[in-house]
């Protein structure tokens, strides 16, 4: 019952009702990815091209879409990753999801989320003061 309730109301825990009926109507599963989002792709866009989306395996994160398939969500190939060979190049790192908002964000030195004092500035600048 609380899925279900989850669905109707919301749309960062998965997939709404809605997404799931277009889905079930017009939806052709595409593959899946390592992290266990499935990719769906059915009908056209107003401006023609294919309409494609991704029913995410858990909370809604767009930064959890890998490389491979972020290049076929947004139309700049027609191949998905499930129909090639895609092997990232040797200068690409692993795909890792935005942390922003977590423990795990970056933050820099002097951060105010970060104990410590901030880096004394250098001779290249002069900090403003009023009357200057």
């Amino acid at each position: 019952m609380k899925q279900l309730l989850l669905q109707i109301f919301t749309w960062w825990n998965g997939q709404t009702m809605g997404t799931r009926f277009f889905t079930w109507r017009h939806g052709k599963r595409v593959g899946e990815d390592e992290f266990g989002n499935v990719y769906y792709e059915g009908g056209t866009t107003s401006f023609g091209a294919p309409r494609r989306w991704v029913i995410f395996k858990g909370d809604v994160d767009g930064s959890s879409i890998p490389p491979g398939w972020h290049g076929w969500m947004h139309n700049r190939t027609n191949t998905p990753p499930t129909e090639e060979d895609y092997k990232p190049r040797e200068w690409q790192k692993p795909h890792r999801p935005n942390m922003t908002g977590t423990a795990l964000a970056y933050r820099p030195p002097g951060s105010i989320a970060v104990p410590g004092e901030r880096p004394r500035v250098t001779g290249d600048y002069d900090a403003w003061t009023p009357g200057n």
